[in-house]
């Protein structure tokens, strides 16, 4: 039986011109990054699988590629203990990691930077992939909202300079929908629950959400879907937040979203800020202030992140303020390439067409002078063929903006 040549389901070849999009796009969010003082650091692929299932995750765990212990391990492995690796499902539970193991090396306030593969056993779809990159930035050891503020200011930046307009971030705090919940009854079993059903309410609408809810807490979804309509009915979402949950929300929670949104909308001049009390985000480490970002005008969300205090500290049993966003870079790649209408980027290049009968004297001679050419351009060196039209207008379309002839010396051509 032949081997199959498409990758495998999930996966994607990439073309020279569309990995050359890829690279622009990951340039450009790097260099904006770097100004804003963040380091690049790289992580291995493949992780413990304790780490991977430490429940920090949320659903994205139930996504985890697991890898099967090697020779006599594997031998000797009991039922439910064959595998002990995994692939990175994200980004910021390797750094948890990684800030464990160096941060006797780094500085005290640590602005990282990853932009690498991850991998997730979903299920397929348009801009949804099993292995797909993700750009994260984060800063750890800084305790203040000074880090939500560079980290969207930076998220704002780096999508400007990528060529989309303005943006909305929408922000919330885990810690308002516990109050949120715990005002309405729910007990904290039902917490996790609740808000995976409130998550999805611009997918199953309120309908959607109440009945969700009533399913898990009978008797008490009207009053939470009616509170979050009150609340998000109003001229200022935040504050009748605020109101309607009076002593079950800590006045340090508000304090510090209100500043996030003065300071950001004051600053950031292609993003706005709004309070949203609907926003969730998935994972399960989360301890703060929670955003996500949207493309005005494309209904798309971009990236989004969050503080997660706790994490570093289930790892060195020492608590560390930590902090960080990540931009959806497929879907940002997608959005460009269909921008550009299948006229992907290219390296512009210059061709050299070397005889068909050339000698090796000859091949010496022109290999001399393309050394000096590749001092100020790439160049591509080719044996003619007898179908020059066809040659020709490939090397056009591979880039090539010039192109020469060797005879003796190099003779430009078009």
């Amino acid at each position: 039986m032949p081997f199959s040549k498409t990758p495998t389901k999930g996966m994607r070849d990439f073309l020279p011109q569309e990995y050359q999009l890829r690279q622009k796009v990951m340039l450009t969010i790097q260099d904006t990054y770097q100004k804003y003082g963040f380091m690049r650091i790289e992580t291995p692929a493949v992780e413990n699988l304790q780490l991977l299932c430490s429940k920090q995750g949320g659903d994205n765990e139930k996504l985890l590629y697991k890898i099967l212990k090697r020779g006599e391990k594997l031998e000797n492995a009991k039922e439910g203990e064959l595998c002990d690796l995994g692939l990175r499902y994200d980004l910021t539970v390797p750094l948890a990691r990684f800030y464990a193991n160096n941060c006797g090396q780094l500085p005290q306030v640590f602005k990282s930077m990853q932009m690498d593969n991850v991998w997730r056993a979903d299920r397929p779809q348009r801009g949804r992939f099993r292995q797909f990159v993700q750009c994260d930035i984060d800063i750890i050891g800084e305790p203040t909202n000074l880090a939500e503020m560079e980290l969207i200011a930076a998220t704002c930046d780096a999508l400007n300079n990528l060529g989309f307009g303005d943006v909305t971030i929408r922000i919330s705090d885990r810690r308002l929908l516990s109050a949120l919940v715990n005002k309405c009854g729910f007990a904290p079993e039902q917490h996790d629950a609740v808000f995976i059903a409130l998550d999805k309410l611009d997918k199953i609408g309120v309908t959607g959400v109440l009945e969700e809810v009533e399913n898990i807490a009978p008797g008490k979804a009207l009053e939470f879907v009616n509170l979050i309509n009150r609340i998000n009915g109003s001229d200022n979402a935040l504050e009748s937040c605020v109101t309607a949950l009076g002593d079950y929300l800590p006045t340090e929670v508000a304090d510090n979203l209100r500043s996030i949104i003065a300071v950001t909308n004051d600053t950031v001049k292609n993003g706005k800020v709004v309070f949203d009390v609907t926003l969730v985000r998935g994972m399960g480490y989360y301890t703060g202030t929670i955003y996500e970002i949207n493309l005005d005008g494309l209904g798309i969300a971009a990236g989004g992140g969050g503080r997660y205090d706790k994490l570093i500290g289930k790892i060195t049993g020492t608590d560390v303020p930590a902090c960080g966003f990540s931009i959806g870079f497929e879907r940002i790649v997608m959005l460009l390439a269909e921008r550009m209408n299948g006229q992907l980027g290219h390296t512009n290049m210059v061709a050299v067409i070397l005889p068909k009968d050339i000698t090796v004297q000859g091949i010496k001679h022109a290999m001399d002078a393309v050394r000096h050419l590749r001092k100020r351009c790439p160049v591509t060196v080719v044996r003619k063929i007898k179908n020059f039209a066809f040659q020709h207008r490939q090397l056009k379309e591979q880039g090539c903006v010039e192109i020469y002839e060797y005879k003796d010396g190099l003779v430009k051509i078009d």
